[in-house]
This record gives C-alpha cells, sequence and structure tokens, in this order.
C-alpha cells in the first residue's frame, strides 16, 4: 500500500474538472513558479499521510452532491510526484465508476524506465487531465518556474499519442506571458493536437500573497497587476479553439 501525503481536501470543488468534484491537493512541487497560489504545498515533507482506501471513503460521502460530470479530480502541489499512490486511488475509483481527473504541471514527466510503466498504468484509470501550459519559450519558463519545459511539452505530445483527453489552462500574466507572440506561437504549438477539449485563460492575480506572508516567504510579484480585461479577451480569442 502506497500511502499519500496529502496538503488538503475541498469537498465542493467547481473550477478542478466538469461538474463538481471532491479535490484532492497532494503535497510536494518542484516547480517555484512566480505566481504559485499554493506555497503551503511545495514541501514534499509536509501535509497528512492517507491511505487510498481512506481516501476513497471520504470521497464516497459526498458522491450524492455530484451531478452526473463530477467526479474526483488530485491536484497539488504535483500530483505525478506520489505515483504509486495515485494509482492506487484512481483505480479504486474506477471500481466505484468514480469519474477521475488529474490537474499537472507536467514537470516530472518522463518516456523512461519504471516511471513510464506506472505513467502508463495512471493512463488506464484516469479520465482527464488538466495540464498547465505556463510559457511556450523554454528560456521563460525557466525564468517563471524554475525548470524547463521540454518534457512538459513532451506530455502534450504523448497524450494526443494516447487520445488521452486534456484541458488546457494558461495563466495569462502580464509582462511575463502576456504577449500577443507568445500567445500565437502556444496557439501553433497547441493546435498539433486533437485531443484538446478546451483552453481555459486564468487571469493572473495576487489573492495568495497572505499565505506568503504567513509562511515567511517573499511573494516576487507583489506589485504586478492583474490583466486587463482588454487583454484577457484577447488571449481567449488567440487561444480559443
Amino acid at each position: 500500500m502506497a500511502f499519500g501525503r496529502i496538503n488538503k481536501i475541498e469537498t465542493f470543488g467547481s473550477v478542478d474538472g466538469p461538474g463538481v468534484r471532491f479535490v484532492v491537493f497532494t503535497q510536494g512541487c518542484p516547480m517555484r513558479c512566480l505566481f504559485c497560489h499554493n506555497p503551503e504545498t511545495w514541501d514534499l515533507k509536509g501535509g497528512d499521510l492517507i491511505a487510498p482506501e481512506e481516501l476513497i471513503q471520504k470521497a464516497l460521502r459526498y458522491r450524492n452532491y455530484w451531478n452526473p460530470l463530477g467526479g474526483v479530480t488530485v491536484s497539488g502541489g504535483e500530483p505525478l510526484l506520489q505515483m504509486d499512490f495515485l494509482i492506487e486511488f484512481f483505480e479504486l475509483c474506477k471500481k466505484e465508476n468514480i469519474h477521475t481527473c488529474i490537474d499537472t504541471s507536467g514537470a516530472n514527466f518522463s518516456r523512461n524506465g519504471e516511471y513510464f510503466s506506472k505513467f502508463n498504468r495512471l493512463m488506464k484509470s484516469t479520465d482527464l487531465l488538466l495540464l498547465d501550459i505556463k510559457i511556450i519559450d523554454e528560456e521563460a519558463h525557466q525564468k517563471l518556474t524554475g525548470l524547463p519545459n521540454k518534457n512538459i511539452l513532451d506530455l502534450f505530445k504523448y497524450l494526443d499519442e494516447i487520445q488521452k483527453p486534456i484541458w488546457v489552462r494558461h495563466v495569462l500574466t502580464p509582462g511575463i506571458s502576456d504577449f500577443d507572440l507568445l500567445l500565437k506561437k502556444t496557439k501553433a504549438f497547441l493546435s498539433e493536437f486533437s485531443n484538446i477539449e478546451r483552453i481555459d485563460v486564468l487571469p493572473y492575480h495576487a489573492l495568495a500573497i497572505s499565505k506568503y506572508n504567513e509562511l515567511g516567504i517573499d511573494y516576487p510579484l507583489k506589485d504586478l497587476l492583474p490583466p486587463t480585461k482588454e487583454r484577457i479577451e484577447n488571449a481567449k480569442d488567440i487561444l480559443s479553439l
């Protein structure tokens, strides 16, 4: 049995996949995105340990509140850091005919060895992925997140190869990702794939700054204003399917 390290649970999520969702936020993330709104999930050793069997029982308590589209979403942090736990949990979900979704950055995706074998097993019990494309330019991605994006872009390609449905999320950040050239380059990349069901533009905000203050972490974008309505609509127009 693989225990999961869990930061928190939301029982009535409405923005983490279709319908009403039971949302599990895992602990630990390899990225340090400048706009991260969950810094409390960074520490790989934080959170509470929970068994897959215990977690599925918690989820089932709320099943009556899910509409036909609802189900379970595992977010983070980075869920794919806890592959063994995620496999066991999602296989239990599928035994209960629960729709399953992973919200991931894809930061640690690899086609190599044991990881790839486990990932393919996980995909058999995964119905949908919410996948970030933070910024298409590799150098800018390194500055924004602390990591390159080659394996993330490869994950997009692999999920298209196996025709696994995805919803794309893109945080529109003024002065960082909100440039027409980058947006058009992102759209050109996404246009290669046939498994994308929707693309969501998420306007940057600084609502998590209080978390940073509580944790004693400097928030690097504290002086950055959210994008204007015009720029949000512009990004939606460029990135639309």
